[in-house]
């Protein structure tokens, strides 16, 4: 079974090493689901998930809270512990693919001057003359 959605990271990922040295990241995940309740929110289901080996070494510095993510997590479970107020239980499982979505708040990169495309060199061509309102459409709108 696999868990496919959209979400947002709900802090910054945590890269770690195992006994074995093998590196883990570990993200916490939220899902919105469902219809809007009366406060105007949809319902979250929180989730943790881990990334295996290069992928969490390569991604750590990029998986920041509030991030949109689009992920598939394989196996999704749930796993009891022991908390501060007794025992919980969490929803978990292993990220097989993660994708980032939404904008990229700053995270493009301009070309240096030296490097810009050819078209950008080139003379703009002259703009067409402007049209008039609908008597100037064509009749044979395939819709």
């Amino acid at each position: 079974m696999q868990l496919i959605g959209l979400a947002r990271i709900g802090r910054d990922a945590e890269l770690r090493k195992t006994q074995s040295g093998e590196s883990v990241c570990s993200l916490s995940l939220a899902f919105s689901y469902g219809r809007k309740g009366q406060d105007g929110n949809k319902p979250t289901q929180w989730v943790e998930g881990t990334l295996w080996g290069r992928q969490a070494e390569a991604l750590e510095q990029y998986l920041l809270k509030g991030k949109l993510v689009c992920v598939t997590l394989d196996e999704p479970h749930i796993e009891t512990f022991e908390g501060r107020n007794g025992p919980g239980h969490k929803l978990t499982g292993r990220i097989s693919s993660l994708e980032f979505a939404g904008g990229g708040e700053g995270q493009q990169r301009q070309p240096a001057p030296s490097q810009a495309p050819a078209a950008a060199q080139r003379p703009a061509a002259p703009a067409a003359p402007a049209k008039g309102g609908f008597e100037d459409m064509d009749d044979d709108i395939p819709f």
